[in-house]
């Protein structure tokens, strides 16, 4: 199982908006319902309000590099950089 913790610094003010977003072209949605797809979740700072994190979790790398190439992951990209100032990415490796 292949597990990112993503964690977002958005611009200031726009954590909602971005949800919003992400909820309006259904990217959540859709990359739940990827194959491999085992967790899809975005968590609130309650110390930060530009901070958003989003837990992962894929089946295995191929489920992983499948996701990349949907078109709803682009979108996402499109979306970061209209609302993210950065983008910090940690990648673990686990067993069921």
């Amino acid at each position: 199982m292949i597990v990112l913790n993503v964690t977002y610094r958005c611009k200031p003010g726009k954590r909602e908006e971005f949800l919003k977003a992400v909820e309006a072209e259904g990217i959540d949605v859709l990359s739940r319902g990827e194959n491999g797809n085992l967790k899809y979740d975005y968590y609130l700072s309650n110390t930060d309000p530009d901070e958003l994190l989003l837990i992962e979790k894929w089946a295995d790398q191929s489920a992983l590099e499948a996701h990349w190439q949907m078109p709803h992951f682009k979108k996402l990209g499109g979306l970061k950089e209209e609302y993210m100032e950065d983008t910090d990415i940690a990648k673990y490796s686990a067993e069921e």
